[in-house]
């Protein structure tokens, strides 16, 4: 049974951090490229960002660059979104999901296998 478990949602202030945890089992993680999209209220769900499945690369939103971070550990099956300076435009449910390295390499659409149940995220001003 596939499972992506995200954690780390919660109420921060702008200009703070959090850092949010997808947790993977019930695929190959490491044959998966993991990313990280979001939806805001009222808004279509939009891209964050991505990683490559060995780590060595990352993407992401323009609306994010140099504020976030991705990153995994495919020990621990597990994907991270450490997100800096948050605005309150951040403010969505977060959601991982895994793509499939066999279906071809693609970050930025929305086209992945699997997906989790979400984690919200609310930044106040």
């Amino acid at each position: 049974q596939v499972q992506l478990a995200e954690s780390g949602g919660g109420l921060v202030q702008a200009g703070g951090s959090l850092r949010l945890s997808c947790a993977a089992s019930g695929f190959t993680f490491s044959s998966y490229i993991m990313g990280w999209f979001r939806q805001a209220p009222g808004k279509e769900r939009e891209f964050v960002g991505a990683i490559s499945w060995s780590g060595g690369r990352t993407y992401y939103a323009d609306s994010v660059e140099g504020r976030f971070t991705i990153s995994r550990d495919n020990a621990k099956n597990t994907v991270y979104l450490q997100m800096n300076s948050l605005k309150p435009e951040d403010t969505a449910v977060y959601y991982c999901a895994g793509r499939s390295v066999y279906r071809g390499i693609a970050y930025r659409d929305t086209n992945y296998d699997y997906w989790g149940q979400g984690t919200q995220v609310t930044v106040s001003s």
